[in-house]
């Protein structure tokens, strides 16, 4: 047997951002203002964002340098390991060859450092004393938590009320590097108080947790909000997880005929699949990137495209995304981190170019392969983790009816060790299937009254 992972060394790890934008045939269409519909600049996110973000965000250039002192930081974890899956395969049966890029080794345990550190330092840079935002699983709230204590700047986490209650240990890593943490809907903002007066059981939603960082923020010139994916220099700053990824896959003498990550807002899958995507821009590969959504909150597989608000209440600018309709609540799954109403404007225009896939999998069938690869590789996988592997598993089984041997690539972003409550709900029957109606879905696209999109 070859070797099982792949390693760089430091001075062979990513001095830049990858900026898919500039190699998009269709470039995205530009964000609404709330009021007037009509077209905004840069000048609109200034209450929000550091100037160095927000020039990031609507930035043409191929590629953004990493600034020195975050380079420093990612080393603490980065470069992170690539591995072959052999025992995997093995259990699965399977002629493909399965590799996964393991994000869990850093601090904070998933991919979501990759860009705090840098949001962190650009807020830093320009004088900010607090940082608002919000989080579902843990998993982001955790990981600027920890940024934010480097910069030695305050951190408020709206946290989604079911993740606050199911996830307690994350909430208490938050604690830990010195964030104030709030369940949302709660009663410190105006729109939880809105959500709280209409249900007073609201589980949550991260819309709903947006609106409440968002209207925080925007109370304070001492205070910024940070956004922990969906928004493009997001998406840019986890590049480096795929740009390290194929320097691996080199190493290794081969290349993923196909790449497939979690879906949420699109930071996990933007991270690991934009820098293959760049080889079938700029070599005419043809690389499949799949993205992996729960069934309970399908934006991709079922939603619609058209302009929509990124927070239940509508604070933030009208976005042109795939979208369930921002009133939409998703069920309370153990996949937090994956309950978004909307998709990333970037990744919505390349799935509406079809550049990309995406494919949708019920909790009870995640959980399930999360096991298996727990038993064949011995890392716990995070509940989000585990639609990638779903997916996974799908197109391997395919190649095994097929008789074809091909090569999958996938982004194990974050362990599970903080999530066993939700395994523990899994081995005793307590987690249901639960794939939403198209009557659901329907009655919450039919609120929108947002513009559409020709």
């Amino acid at each position: 047997m070859a070797n099982r992972k792949i390693l760089l060394s430091e001075n062979e790890t990513p001095d830049k951002w990858y900026n898919i934008v500039a190699d998009m045939p269709n470039k995205p269409l530009p964000p609404l203002h709330p009021g007037t519909k009509e077209p905004i600049g840069p000048e609109a996110l200034a209450p929000l964002f550091p100037m160095e973000l927000i020039k990031q965000e609507v930035s043409a250039d191929k590629w953004i340098d990493i600034p020195d002192e975050v380079v420093n930081i990612y080393s603490l974890w980065r470069p992170t390991p690539l591995y072959r899956a052999y025992n995997f395969e093995k259990m699965l049966d399977t002629p493909a060859k399965i590799y996964y890029k393991y994000e869990g080794v850093s601090p904070s345990g998933s991919h979501k450092p990759n860009t705090a550190v840098a949001q962190a330092y650009y807020n830093k840079q320009e004088g900010v004393k607090r940082i608002t935002t919000e989080t579902g699983a843990g998993q982001w709230g955790s990981a600027l938590s920890f940024a934010c204590n480097l910069f030695d700047i305050a951190c408020e986490v709206y946290m989604v009320k079911i993740s606050y209650e199911q996830k307690p240990y994350r909430k208490l890593m938050m604690n830990t590097w010195g964030a104030d943490v709030i369940a949302s809907p709660s009663d410190q903002t105006q729109a939880g108080r809105e959500i709280l007066n209409q249900d007073p059981n609201s589980p949550g939603s991260l819309g709903i947790a947006i609106s409440e960082a968002v209207e925080k923020a925007a109370m304070d010139e001492n205070t910024k909000y940070s956004l922990g994916s969906v928004l493009n220099h997001v998406l840019m700053h986890q590049t480096i997880v795929g740009q390290e990824a194929l320097l691996q896959m080199e190493k290794a003498g081969d290349m993923p005929d196909i790449v497939i990550a979690p879906f949420g807002g699109g930071s996990n899958f933007a991270g690991l699949t934009f820098p293959f995507l760049r080889l079938n821009f700029d070599e005419g590969k043809s690389i499949r990137c799949i993205a992996s959504e729960p069934a309970s909150c399908p934006k991709l597989t079922r939603g619609v495209f058209r302009y929509d608000f990124g927070d239940t209440v509508g604070m933030t600018p009208l976005l042109p995304m795939y979208t369930l309709g921002h009133n939409f609540v998703p069920a309370p799954i153990h996949a937090g981190g994956l309950r978004y109403h909307g998709a990333g404007v970037v990744v919505s225009q390349l799935l509406k170019d079809k550049l990309i896939e995406a494919q949708s999998h019920d909790q009870l069938e995640c959980f399930d392969v999360g096991v298996k690869f727990a038993k064949a590789e011995g890392i716990i996988p995070a509940p989000e983790a585990n639609h990638g592997i779903a997916t996974v598993v799908q197109e391997a089984m395919k190649c095994k009816e097929e008789g074809v041997s091909k090569t999958i690539l996938f982004n194990l972003c974050g362990h599970g060790n903080f999530d066993m409550a939700a395994y523990e709900a899994y081995f005793n029957g307590g987690l249901v299937k639960h794939e939403v109606t198209t009557e659901d879905i329907n009655a919450s696209l039919a609120k929108l009254n947002t513009p559409e999109i020709n």
